[in-house]
């Protein structure tokens, strides 16, 4: 059995109150993962900064 499978085969037994709460997980890990992104990228920016100029010029 996938990971996959296993989720969703936990998942739907739980009642709907629970599977509330899962879902919030999942979208506060989601979440999580897009601002540890947005940081890296500013950093790269910010580390790269007159590249970045030369290159738009």
């Amino acid at each position: 059995m996938s990971i996959e499978e296993k989720l969703i085969q936990d998942f739907l037994t739980l009642p709907d109150d629970k599977k509330i709460e899962v879902i919030d997980f999942v979208e506060f890990l989601k979440n999580r993962n897009n601002k540890q992104m947005d940081s890296l990228m500013d950093d790269i920016i910010t580390e790269n900064i007159e590249a970045l100029r030369e290159l738009s010029k």
